[in-house]
């Protein structure tokens, strides 16, 4: 029988912060930018659990939906409205990233034998920030997604505003806690694709006549697959509207 992927969504509230308490303050704010600022700060986290199985022929299932939502709530009470770097041992002397909080979240949650085999883990930290942890790449890598938008000027009018996604895939550093620096892929996207972008003629940027959302994709991976200070560049998508997107795999 084939295996069936099943996606339960969930949140929970916590602050944390970025600091290595043995580095000084200008080496914390150079590595972790405005992360590092005291004493912490809140997300309304939103956990995607997807756990793969064979569908039971008796109920139809993958897993007992009531069983996997019972197993979410109890596992995340322990971390809802916590401060993560002073009231979760799990942090202590690990930096509370995205990366790493959805690590500890899959080690957590893979002992919960009753929901299944644990497929992927993603963590939204935010609307425009979000990790993933997967079984096949294995706990010691993630990707992490990074949402940007811009508005520009295609075909001499205005266009629609487009939403890029950029997806990073690679080692969880050990002391950073972090695929990549998220400060430095800011300043790439910035410099390379939003201050050509926004507002301009696509055009003219691209140096066609007309613009595609396929060339347009395809620009903006070349401007950055060879520029990120770390972790691999592995996906960047491209939504021009609800029903319509573009994607760039390396």
């Amino acid at each position: 029988m084939s295996t069936v992927l099943l996606t339960k969504r969930i949140e929970f509230a916590a602050a944390h912060r970025y600091i290595k308490p043995e580095w000084d303050e200008a080496k914390n704010r150079s590595v972790f930018g405005l992360c590092y600022n005291p004493p912490s700060h809140g997300h309304n986290y939103m956990v995607e659990v997807t756990v793969a199985g064979e569908v039971d022929p008796k109920t139809g299932m993958v897993v007992n939906l009531f069983d996997l939502k019972r197993v979410l709530l109890t596992v995340l009470e322990e971390f809802d409205h916590k401060n993560l770097n002073l009231d979760m041992p799990y942090f202590e002397g690990l930096i509370p990233t995205s990366e790493n909080i959805a690590r500890v979240l899959w080690t957590k949650l893979d002992k919960q034998k009753t929901i299944g085999t644990l497929h992927a883990i993603r963590l939204y930290e935010d609307e425009d920030l979000y990790a993933d942890v997967t079984a096949a790449a294995g706990l010691d890598v993630a990707s992490v997604t990074r949402h940007y938008s811009f508005t520009a000027v295609q075909d001499g009018r205005p266009g629609p505003e487009w939403d890029c996604f950029v997806t990073v895939h690679g080692a969880i550093d050990s002391v950073t806690g972090m695929v990549t620096d998220l400060g430095v892929l800011n300043q790439l996207v910035q410099e390379n694709v939003l201050q050509r972008f926004d507002r301009h003629d696509l055009r003219e940027t691209l140096g066609t006549q007309t613009v595609t959302g396929e060339q347009l994709v395809g620009y903006i991976w070349k401007q950055l697959v060879s520029s990120l200070p770390s972790g691999k560049l592995s996906n960047v998508r491209l939504v021009q509207s609800r029903d319509l997107s573009f994607e760039y795999t390396g």
